[in-house]
């Protein structure tokens, strides 16, 4: 499904997915910390973000003042800023023959849209597609987490900050954060050779030890 041409150098494409407060920031940057410690070039971009134009559209997305945004509308502000991220960082680094770790990619938009949101799944898969030149993850790493769980996570950890603190997708309700989770899991039930689910109710280091061993083995058979 990826367009670029058969024999091209390329180097690996990961990313990381899970429902709000299962730690995929920290995740992401403890799996590049010992990737590079193997000496691997490693490259960490986020979703949405990760330019300028792609910060900017991140801002409209979580603003908890826009109540008003409609579902189809974050779909297509979410493949906006991935299109700009793919061009700008994952295709350059990846043509460097690095590795591209990326906190989220379109799976979210599948999941948080589509899935849980009640936008039409194929739709949003085409526009993913289509923003991205086709490009899929040679790996995508679920850290599943219990969605009441998750969401205390991250309440706890914005106690006391700014009302703005939490952003808009934060603030949907529990019912919601629960189709995110099921949807992950349906997802990388219809996936298995992509997805690796790994739990993520244990301290960070425990996870990271978890993901390490998927990626191990996934290095090895990409030998």
């Amino acid at each position: 499904m990826n367009k670029r041409e058969q024999g091209e150098p390329t180097g690996l494409f990961i990313t990381l997915e899970g429902p709000d407060g299962a730690g995929k920031s920290t995740q992401a940057r403890m799996l590049q910390q010992r990737l590079q410690k193997r000496g691997k070039d490693v490259l960490l971009v986020r979703e949405p973000g990760g330019t300028s134009i792609g910060e900017a559209i991140r801002k409209l997305l979580l603003n908890p003042c826009h109540t008003e945004m409609t579902v189809s509308c974050e779909v297509l502000l979410y493949s906006a800023a991935r299109a700009q991220l793919v061009h700008e960082q994952i295709e350059p680094a990846l043509k460097r023959g690095e590795v591209v770790l990326s906190d989220r990619f379109w799976d979210s938009t599948l999941v948080y849209q589509g899935l849980a949101g009640g936008e039409n799944l194929d739709i949003i898969e085409k526009i993913s597609l289509w923003a991205t030149g086709e490009l899929v993850p040679r790996l995508t790493l679920l850290l599943d987490l219990d969605a009441k769980e998750g969401l205390l996570r991250v309440h706890g950890a914005k106690e006391g900050a700014r009302p703005a603190g939490v952003d808009r997708v934060e603030q949907k309700e529990l019912h919601f954060h629960e189709r995110v989770r099921s949807g992950f899991l349906e997802l990388a039930s219809r996936e298995k050779g992509r997805f690796r689910i790994i739990p993520a109710n244990e301290t960070p280091q425990a996870v990271h030890e978890k993901i390490w061993e998927k990626v191990v083995v996934f290095l090895e058979d990409e030998k």
